[in-house]
Formats: structure tokens, sequence, C-alpha cells
């Protein structure tokens, strides 16, 4: 079984309180978009091995990987048995605020619950999903989704359209319990504009955009600049970043903003041209 662990971004996002919990309320529109890892999970058996392969090495193969915990979550559930190898092709960065490790292990379910025919509903996968990490319930769903509570309450949403989009990400990530904990305390930079941006119908704007421009200056300027870029209407960073993505007019060449971006920012930037997507 072969299956598309899709990327997202936050087109909002917006922080509350601190919660009892120790995480934060919040609340966030995500939108699950064209650039995609691939998994492939293929029976072995009755036994209660599970072998993971992945063609990036940075990326841990153990039983601290989402995949992994996904898979022993889900047959915890429905004591099941079997035995798996999955093999995990990486196109998603890391720490860049596109939730890769978290679709991994949603899609992970998805393709257990059909491969076994366990046939648990999305709201009972949403239940487990909660389980491995705030961002993982959203990914069950695969649409555009309103999302609350620590992020595990998800309200499926449609976009109007499809945006077109380039994403712009430097060699470094953003680890997001850190973005998170200096919130309340960073303050913001005077040249920066932190205000909603509004296009296609949809208001921008991203509440960690403040720590962790107040610490990487360089993913305030990346902003800016794409702001300034006539092809762009909104460009937003998407949830703790690294990743800046920019917000494409209709019948903009995304290519040449790219070039341009490496040219003018950091001819080391990984740049990829996408859009959002809605349902499998």
């Amino acid at each position: 079984m072969r299956l598309r662990a899709p990327a997202k971004i936050n087109l909002s996002f917006r922080i509350h309180a601190l919660r009892a919990d120790g995480f934060h309320e919040i609340e966030t529109l995500m939108a699950p978009i064209s650039l995609a890892d691939e998994l492939t999970i293929a029976y072995a058996g009755d036994t209660d091995c599970i072998e993971l392969t992945c063609d990036d090495p940075s990326v841990p193969a153990g039983e601290d990987n989402l995949v992994i915990r996904a898979a022993r979550l889900f047959f915890e559930h429905t004591s099941l048995k079997a035995g798996l190898r999955i093999d995990l092709q990486k196109r998603i960065p890391h720490g860049a605020g596109l939730g890769g490790g978290s679709s991994d292990a949603a899609i992970t379910l998805i393709g257990l619950n059909e491969l076994l025919e366990a046939g648990i509903g999305p709201g009972g996968l949403a239940q487990l999903a909660a389980e491995i990490g705030s961002d993982v319930p959203f990914f069950i769903y695969q649409s555009a989704a309103l999302c609350c509570g620590r992020g595990e309450m998800v309200k499926p949403s449609t976009l109007r359209g499809t945006l077109q989009l380039l994403l712009l990400k430097p060699s470094f990530g953003v680890p997001t319990p850190w973005a998170y904990s200096r919130w309340k305390v960073s303050r913001e930079l005077p040249e920066m504009n932190y205000m909603p941006q509004v296009f296609h119908g949809i208001t921008f704007f991203n509440d960690l955009e403040r720590p962790v421009f107040e610490k990487h200056l360089f993913l305030a300027r990346m902003k800016m600049w794409l702001i300034t870029q006539p092809e762009v209407g909104a460009a937003l960073l998407s949830g703790s970043g690294s990743t800046i993505f920019a917000v494409l007019r209709e019948g903009s060449e995304a290519e040449l903003i790219a070039a341009r971006a490496k040219l003018e920012l950091d001819p080391e930037l990984w740049t990829c041209e996408c859009s959002t997507v809605s349902g499998r």
C-alpha cells in the first residue's frame, strides 16, 4: 500500500492562554498542500515486528519515530497483531512548520486501518492521533480545517479555490516548544509588519512570528522581501517556521521568484512550488 502524507501550512494562527496541561489554547486555520512524503506499508506476517526504512538518514528509525509510535498505538487500540515493513520517502523538511512528522503518523493510522480492515471511522482515528501529537488529528481529515484546543479539535472546512504557493526555507529549523515558550515575553521588531494580510478571501496572520522573528532576523527579512514582490499577494510564517510561504497572484511564475530569492537573499534557500489541496 502506497500513501501520500501531505505537508500543511497555517493560514492563520492565534494563541490564547496557557492551559492547565501545559499546552497553549490555539485557533488555527490549516490547509494540506501538494508537497508530500510517501509511505509504503506492507504486511509482513503475524509477528509484532515493525521495520521502518527511510531515505533520509537524519530521520530516526527507532521506537521514537512517529510512524512507529502510530503503528504501536493502532495495534494497542485494536488488539490486532501484524508484522509491518514501512518505507518512508521524505520530501517535507524537518523543523519547517510544515507538519511532516505529524502527517506521517496520521497517514500511518489511515493506512493500517485500511490494510487491516479495522473499520475505525475518522473520529476514532482522530482520537488516536491526538495521543501522538497536537497536529496529528488535522491530517486524518485530509482537508482544510479550523483547529482549536491544543490543535486536536478539528472542524473540516473548505477553501474558496486553490492557493498557488511558493515555500522558502533556510538551512536552519525552529523548535516548536521553544517558539511557544517565548511567545508571551517576545517583542515586535520595529521595522516588521505583523498586521493581518487579506488576500483571496483569507486573513493571514501568525502570533508565533513575534518570538521567531525576534531571534531569527533572517526570517523577518525574508517575509518582508516576499511582501514587496509584485507576484505575491500575502506572505507568512507557517506554524513556528522556519518556512515562509508566499501566496501567489494568478499567472505568477514561482520559479522566477525562487531564483530571485536565492540571488537576493540566500543562494542555499530550499524552495518549493506547490498548492493547497482538498481531499485524498
